[in-house]
């Protein structure tokens, strides 16, 4: 069996499989069908500085392949987040990736130091959210916006702490955003987030979210997030990748990691199938084994590899090619 362990910076993990923010809270609802610690690690709903009731409903809309949702960063807030599921992540054994996301540049880091003597694993930076400095923009989308988040963050977290910076796909080069947030510090880079999209209800024949807009999710958009995570991988080789976007099966997993992820996390299949993340895992422990893959760390950018160097990789593995 391959060897599963995996590091996001210095985050080491026992395995690749994570939840995705927004799609299990902070676990609890996942912890009823398996143990929250078999995963690599639980990304929580993205935290932000207070309570917040998020966008009118509806919220949610089914897609072919997918869904659209436009949820609003809903949540209790920091205080309630440290109060009562910081401290539910470690009584299970949890490893902790902290998603934060704010309005501006302050609000962020005032979370990373309200978390900076806490027991957590990483900070995933949500600046894929509406950048109130600029208008409603997104802070992913400006390479000057979204190097100045992750700076500024960096300086505030503890140094022990890695930060990942979430990407959207939504943007000319993803490439650029990729090169600002690792020049800015970043530890490594989470993407995809969803994608802006749109659906009409035939019957009310207006938008069918509250919102007007959502993100999609789902297996729709895995082929944009595989080329993204290719992109990055190519831009900063050096930066490990959390990726994520459509992954239903093992399979799907694998794809990512030859594209260049080092681990990934399963989210829109946790609604239909709440096993799917332990599932996946198991799953892609089989499909490296298959292909003779000896670890995780041989099969992370390996479709990035000559023809030459892979043949000459699965004659020493004694694998099919």
């Amino acid at each position: 069996m391959a060897d599963l362990n995996t590091r996001l910076g210095s985050f080491a993990l026992p395995n690749p499989v994570l939840t995705a923010s927004g799609c299990a809270a902070a676990g609890r609802e996942l912890s009823q069908f398996f143990d929250v610690a078999d995963l690599g690690g639980i990304v929580t709903k993205s935290i932000m500085l207070r309570a917040r009731s998020g966008r009118p409903t509806p919220r949610m809309a089914e897609t072919p392949s997918g869904m659209l949702n436009s949820i609003g960063l809903q949540g209790p807030g920091i205080d309630s987040f440290l109060a009562n599921d910081l401290p539910w992540l470690r009584d299970h054994g949890a490893r902790a990736v902290v998603s934060i996301a704010g309005g501006h540049t302050d609000e962020f880091v005032a979370l990373a130091k309200r978390l900076y003597n806490h027991k957590l694993d990483a900070i995933e930076v949500n600046i894929s959210c509406p950048n109130v400095e600029s208008r409603g923009q997104v802070f992913a989308c400006d390479p000057i916006a979204a190097g100045r988040v992750i700076s500024a963050v960096r300086r505030a977290a503890h140094p022990n702490v890695p930060i990942l910076a979430k990407l959207s796909p939504d943007v000319t080069d993803i490439g650029v955003i990729a090169r600002a947030v690792a020049d800015a510090g970043a530890d490594g880079i989470s993407l995809i987030n969803t994608l802006l999209g749109l659906a009409i209800d035939l019957d009310t024949m207006r938008p069918a979210l509250g919102g007007v807009t959502g993100g999609l999710s789902g297996p729709a958009i895995r082929p944009v997030a595989l080329r993204c995570v290719w992109q990055v991988h190519q831009a900063v080789p050096h930066l490990p990748l959390l990726g994520m976007g459509g992954i239903l099966t093992g399979r799907d997993a694998l794809q990512f990691i030859l594209a260049g992820a080092s681990a990934v996390s399963v989210g829109t299949a946790v609604f239909h199938d709440p096993t799917a993340p332990i599932r996946i895992l198991a799953e892609l422990n089989h499909e490296l084994d298959q292909r003779g893959f000896s670890s995780v760390g041989e099969a992370v950018g390996f479709a990035h590899h000559s023809a030459e160097e892979q043949a000459a990789f699965f004659a020493r593995a004694g694998a099919p090619v």
